[in-house]
């Protein structure tokens, strides 16, 4: 590997400099990428392998950025579960058979990544030939929880009615289904990392709805077994949005990073997560809206909180934003590896 201090960070071992790459790296901020998406679909682009290898490598060129994560979607596994998905024009995902009751779970199919996303491994064996050893490749998964609020409340929600509904009124539901998810998420991580990805990162975007009791009965459990099922050949990262006031049991759900978002402090956070764990993060992505001035200023705090310690990765809180400025990209990780040389 011709830069492997990603790599190391994940393994909390020395490197040359603070790695870093963006959630959303490879997306529509991008002009490469619009020119790209004026003429195919969304999930077109993720179901062809020489189109979703394209947009993943465009921000390794355009950036000096230490890891390429491959272009997809945490849904793609839904339709080999037998549910319905599309991209609504200006809606984001949307479910046409969202899952309400038990018999809709009882439904729920076993899933095969060689049948339902050969695009997916294939576009991933694609883009490590590409890459050649230049920068580490990472695949990627959304987690039980994220995954299985999507499902039941058929699209984006604010208050997760649909969802916590079934968590409270039938418990023995909800645990059935979260059961069947894990094993989704097991078997789509481990054919990624068949396919050659080098690290998986597990997205829980949702998950912060939910307090510390709930999250510790009803999605803990599930990122522990997927955690656990997951091959242990690659580090992995654990990373779950508005966790910051129980980050003690994020912790417990395991993974060999512990990804954290811009609502709590990174020093603050590494030292309840411990310093055995890898820590990414974290700056807030709008803060790229702002001067480079201050997006430096910003960057050179998170660093300084770091100390200098081996395993911090320098990652936004969250992922990139529509219309975030090119330029402003490139100033984050250009100023990652200025300070931290």
């Amino acid at each position: 590997m011709l830069n492997d201090s990603f790599l190391k960070a994940c393994r909390r071992q020395a490197a040359q400099h603070t790695p870093v790459w963006l959630m959303r790296q490879a997306g529509r901020y991008m002009k490469e990428y619009m020119a790209i998406r004026e003429k195919h679909s969304f999930l077109e682009m993720c179901r062809t392998p020489e189109l979703a290898c394209e947009v993943t490598l465009q921000p390794v060129r355009a950036f000096e950025i230490d890891a390429a994560i491959i272009f997809a979607d945490i849904l793609l596994p839904l339709p080999g579960m037998g549910i319905e998905l599309e991209f609504a024009k200006n809606e984001g995902p949307v479910i046409k058979n969202p899952i309400r009751t038990r018999a809709d779970i009882d439904a729920v199919r076993a899933f095969d990544p060689q049948r339902d996303v050969p695009y997916l491994l294939e576009a991933i064996k694609m883009v490590k030939a590409e890459l050649n050893n230049k920068v580490p490749l990472i695949g990627f998964s959304g987690a039980p929880f994220t995954l299985a609020s999507y499902i039941i409340e058929g699209g984006g929600s604010r208050n997760y009615v649909e969802a916590k509904s079934i968590m409270y009124k039938d418990p023995d539901s909800w645990h059935l289904l979260m059961d069947k998810i894990s094993d989704v998420v097991i078997a789509y991580l481990n054919a990624q990392i068949d396919a050659g990805a080098q690290v998986i990162q597990l997205f829980d975007s949702w998950v912060g709805c939910l307090g510390p009791d709930d999250f510790e009965k009803f999605a803990l459990p599930y990122t522990k077994k997927v955690v656990n099922g997951v091959k242990k050949t690659v580090p992995l990262i654990n990373f779950g949005t508005n966790t910051g006031t129980y980050l003690h049991l994020v912790k417990q759900g395991g993974g060999d990073v512990i990804g954290v978002d811009w609502k709590v402090r990174l020093d603050e956070a590494w030292k309840v997560i411990g310093y055995n764990h890898a820590i990414q993060g974290n700056l807030d992505p709008v803060v790229l809206f702002s001067t480079r001035a201050e997006i430096k200023r910003r960057v050179k705090d998170i660093i300084d909180r770091a100390e200098g310690r081996p395993g911090h990765i320098f990652n936004l809180g969250h992922g990139i934003i529509l219309g975030t400025p090119v330029d402003n990209v490139r100033a984050v990780v250009d100023a990652v590896h200025e300070f931290s040389v």
